[in-house]
């Protein structure tokens, strides 16, 4: 099952680089928990896929579509959970970060049904999401 989940979340990130939603929607279980960490805007707890989305497309907005994940260095899997080392950037008006993350999918039935991520430099992004 492992290297079967460490495919769907290779699936996953080709997704978010290409801005394939439709490949999104069909890997993120409609009751998702997307953990998304720090002290910012968009931090805490969204349930649901709508909620995800939301929370997405808004980061894209603020970013002023520049929020990007460039990397995915390393893809590891444990069972029903996939961890992942990458990095992001993003930029608008005179703020920008550039850092490491590491994203958490649980994965079950196929489907993306958790995510925690994790950022190098919480404090910078905090600042740059505001």
């Amino acid at each position: 099952m492992t290297s079967s989940n460490i495919d769907i979340a290779r699936t996953y990130f080709q997704a978010v680089q290409t801005g394939d939603m439709a490949a999104l929607g069909d890997l993120l279980d409609a009751d998702i928990v997307w953990h998304q960490p720090g002290a910012n805007q968009f931090s805490g707890d969204h349930k649901g896929q709508g909620a995800v989305f939301q929370m997405l497309g808004s980061m894209m907005e603020t970013s002023r579509g520049t929020f990007a994940i460039d990397e995915i260095h390393t893809l590891m899997g444990n069972g029903d959970l996939v961890a992942a080392t990458i990095h992001f950037t993003g930029r608008h008006d005179d703020a920008s970060m550039s850092m490491d993350g590491v994203d958490l999918l649980r994965i079950d039935n196929g489907r993306i049904t958790e995510m925690w991520l994790f950022s190098a430099d919480p404090a910078a992004e905090d600042a740059f999401w505001g």
